[in-house]
């Protein structure tokens, strides 16, 4: 061999050790130092020191002379070059710092890479409890325990553990369903106030009842809501069957005299159910007993059937099994009752909308003329208020029973403003107007829902200028915030004879009360936290304004139950459905 060759081979052998050198110190800084390949790469080191090119100077080229256990340069470009993402790189830093400590601390050697076959090992309880949550919260059937390849994953990645079979899982869903229930039920027992929507649901040739109860949390004045039920019917869809229904749930539940109000659909035997057991509401059902019932209540059960009496001179022949069966109304009691707003709504864009076609114009241009364009996009214009309007009504953790009216009023006065500069859709708007008013009209002058109104901070008094409305629910709120002064009075009444005697001389009562309405119609806030600033308005705002405007929670109960009950799980039992789906919806309890 030459000695060219020779210089030649040990250049190249130098080369190849320098860069390996160089490789091993890149991996012990990147060991030591993860964090530095998101901003920095390095370029060369020598003994404990390294030369750095900084990422984020990119596309320019600067380098950075850093040490391995002193890294003050980096940080000093970062400060002094990226101000931006110097929190993000103190972030990355002080995380390694808690690591390095707590890896100094221990004696055992560093850890490396946990292999799948060196995973701990866990106790079957807590197998157990995972695939129960897995089976819960991904909507599987039980015997999904029962195929291979899920037994195969599950002792793959634990291998000394058993897998449950279905009959366990059903048994564990049942177990963990009580618990959840008493946790639920203990929640609500420290609630005054609580809110329902309800509604029916087929699927299957079965039938379902699903109820939603929604409430405010007294500390930090937000919305809560849970699932109480999904029970099957059986039978016709009667009134009686399904104020049955829901007596036993809010007996359930011990909620039955906290409920402020119940959110329906326009069901016949929905509307029948609430005017015959209900509490007494002119305004959302003025129909009196026997009258406007829908298709649904049939099947020979109504219960307003005449009663037969024959009578002979003296002698009077009563029915024994007739009295037996005579329904006086009082064996179900129902909270005050509530049409949901959202399907009233779909009714006037539908139903109410379809009269417009009385006119010919509007018939003969909707039919889709050469001018369908600009008759499409006055439409559009037209029915956008109204879309926009369902989609506020439909929320259910914002949105509370005090913003119907205004809602509705903005949508009624929209619809006007609209109506003036209108070319094709007058007809239409006239007819949405008209919708309107049938199906709100006594919603608009109930005084209550309009005193709602005023105590959402986020409206009071600023969504009207009529003030004939206002003055409703102005002298509604004076009315029972002067009832809550009283009883206010009458509870401190029980004190000794001393405080008794010079109670004359306290300042408190009615007047202090009353002034806290106009303390709050005053304050310029309008968040709920301006609530708490007023107790007793704030104790009348939550009590009618826990109710929701609408029963879209309902329907989102029956989406999730869609999930489970499939075609394929159609023979499913009732009663493991409905475990399944409230363990699924009532994840915090």
């Amino acid at each position: 061999m030459s000695v060219a060759e020779t210089q030649e081979n040990s250049s190249e052998m130098s080369e190849l050790s320098t860069i390996e050198e160089a490789g091993s110190q890149e991996d012990q800084l990147t060991l030591v130092h993860p964090y530095l390949k998101e901003f920095f790469e390095m370029v060369g080191c020598k003994n404990n020191s390294f030369r750095m090119r900084c990422k984020l100077c990119a596309p320019k080229y600067h380098e950075i002379m850093a040490f391995k256990n002193s890294l003050s340069n980096l940080k000093k470009h970062i400060e002094k070059k990226h101000p931006t993402s110097l929190e993000r790189y103190t972030q990355f830093t002080s995380a390694a710092l808690k690591r390095k400590s707590s890896t100094e601390g221990s004696l055992a050697p560093p850890s490396k890479q946990t292999k799948l076959w060196e995973t701990r090992r866990v106790s079957q309880a807590s197998v157990d409890k995972a695939v129960i949550k897995f089976v819960v919260q991904g909507l599987h059937p039980p015997h999904i325990v029962q195929q291979q390849g899920f037994i195969d994953l599950v002792q793959y990645l634990q291998p000394n553990t058993n897998v449950i079979t279905r009959n366990t899982v059903v048994d564990k869903v049942t177990k963990a369903s009580i618990e959840m229930k008493r946790k639920l039920k203990a929640a609500l027992s420290e609630i005054e106030f609580i809110a329902t929507t309800t509604d029916c649901w087929t699927a299957h040739r079965r039938s379902f009842i699903g109820v939603t109860a929604h409430w405010f949390n007294p500390q930090t004045m937000q919305r809560s809501c849970a699932a109480l039920a999904c029970k099957q019917l059986k039978g016709s869809h009667t009134f009686s069957a399904l104020a049955g229904a829901l007596n036993d749930i809010h007996t359930e539940f011990n909620i039955r005299e906290k409920i402020v109000r119940t959110t329906t659909d326009n069901g016949s035997n929905f509307l029948k159910a609430f005017r015959v057991y209900g509490e007494t509401d002119e305004n959302n059902n003025p129909e009196p007993v026997g009258e406007g019932d829908g298709e649904e209540d049939d099947g020979g059960h109504n219960d307003d059937c005449e009663e037969e009496e024959e009578s002979i001179e003296g002698v009077e022949f009563v029915d024994a099994g007739a009295l037996l069966d005579e329904d006086d109304y009082l064996e179900y009691q129902l909270p005050k009752h509530h049409r949901c707003a959202c399907h009233l709504l779909n009714l006037v864009s539908t139903v109410d909308a379809s009269k417009a076609e009385v006119n010919p114009f509007y018939k003969r241009v909707s039919r889709f003329t050469p001018v369908e364009l600009a008759f499409l996009a006055e439409y559009a214009k037209t029915m956008s208020p109204v879309a926009k309007a369902l989609d506020v009504l439909q929320g259910e953790t914002s949105v509370q029973m005090g913003w119907l009216v205004p809602t509705i009023t903005l949508l009624r006065t929209k619809l006007q403003q609209l109506k003036v500069a209108s070319r094709f859709c007058e007809p239409l708007i006239a007819a949405l107007l008209s919708g309107l008013e049938k199906r709100f009209g006594k919603m608009l002058a109930d005084p209550e829902l309009i005193a709602a109104a005023i105590l959402v901070p986020k409206f009071k008094t600023c969504w009207t200028s009529d003030e004939n409305i206002l003055k409703l629910g102005l002298d509604y709120i004076r009315s029972h915030l002067d009832c809550q002064a009283e009883n206010h009075i009458s509870e401190g009444s029980q004190s000794s004879e001393e405080e008794d005697f010079f109670s004359s001389l306290k300042k408190t009562g009615p007047l202090e009360i009353a002034q806290q309405l106009d303390a709050y119609l005053g304050y310029p806030g309008d968040t709920v936290e301006v609530l708490k600033s007023f107790p007793a308005v704030c104790h009348l705002s939550v009590k009618i304004n826990t109710a929701l405007p609408a029963s879209a929670a309902c329907e989102r109960l029956f989406s999730v139950a869609g999930l489970i009950f499939r075609p394929r799980r159609a023979c499913i039992g009732s009663k493991n459905f409905e475990n399944q789906l409230l363990l699924r919806l009532n994840e915090a309890y």
